[in-house]
């Protein structure tokens, strides 16, 4: 069972790098509607902490859908993070350059594949370097190894469950995307898609998680945003990446069961059968 903190300090990973068990994840991700000339990929290539893998979550995907880094079959998963080096046994600390984004995604993702010794670096690569942290901007050369997925269903939802979720106010659920966004005021960034939220849900955009330096805020900190988060919850956003930022720090708080609504408002809002709600929760 999970406890603890999920997330490490740069002290901690410098002190415990070179443990044979531990494996490092650069997972930077850009959001594409951003239109930054560089790619998380690019980003990893040119710095990088020695030994990091990149986990791209825009190519360990499922197929067959237009939406976005949907969350891959356990058997997909398993070949892509083995040839990564990464399998059972590993105690894995994943970080990247942009906002804790990709890293609370892979995160989730892991934990969804059954594997529970995952943490997220405090600060990412910046807080590395500034506690002295060594870069480098060679590609490692992974070992191969093992991955024994067990699937936590628990851990993701699907449209057909949002809607008994919402219908039935079953869940507490908690949108990440910002405040305007889901009142409804400010326009999606995909184009097509209306803004609003999924009725039920409630509004703790996933950027007054974190200090203006970057980290995750502590505990005390993290507890007034939120309702009381005791009972089941599910994280929503636009395309399941900052829901799983809030539902890192709802672990932070204690709750490790958050499930994270895997197709989010991209895919609640494709559909104009799906009911909208406007304006405060």
């Amino acid at each position: 069972m999970e406890s603890g903190d999920p997330l490490v300090t740069a002290e901690w990973l410098k002190e415990n790098i070179s443990a044979p068990d531990v494996r490092v994840v650069d997972a930077t991700w850009i959001p594409p509607f951003l239109n930054r000339d560089e790619t998380g990929r690019q980003l990893w290539s040119d710095c990088h902490i020695p030994g990091a893998v990149h986990f791209d979550i825009d190519a360990i995907k499922a197929g067959g859908t237009d939406l976005p880094h949907m969350l891959p079959d356990p058997v997909m998963f398993s070949s892509r993070v083995r040839k990564l080096g990464i399998g059972d046994g590993n105690r894995i600390v994943v970080y990247d350059q942009f906002n804790m984004f990709g890293a609370a995604r892979v995160w989730w993702m892991l934990r969804v594949m059954g594997h529970q010794d995952v943490k997220v670096l405090d600060g990412g690569l910046q807080a590395w370097i500034d506690a002295g942290g060594e870069t480098e901007d060679l590609p490692p050369v992974p070992v191969e190894r093992h991955f024994t997925a067990r699937v936590r269903s628990d851990l993701v939802k699907d449209v057909t469950q949002m809607m008994a979720a919402s219908e039935g106010r079953t869940h507490t659920i908690i949108d990440a995307r910002s405040k305007e966004r889901f009142t409804g005021e400010a326009p999606e960034p995909r184009e097509g898609l209306p803004s609003g939220h999924i009725p039920g849900s409630i509004s703790v955009p996933s950027s007054v998680l974190s200090d203006e330096g970057g980290k995750m805020k502590p505990a005390d900190a993290l507890k007034p945003l939120f309702p009381d988060t005791s009972g089941p919850v599910i994280t929503t956003c636009g395309s399941g990446v900052s829901a799983a930022v809030t539902a890192l720090a709802l672990a932070r708080l204690g709750n490790w069961d958050v499930a994270v609504y895997d197709g989010s408002w991209t895919e609640w809002a494709s559909d104009s059968s799906r009911p909208i709600a406007k304006g405060e929760a």
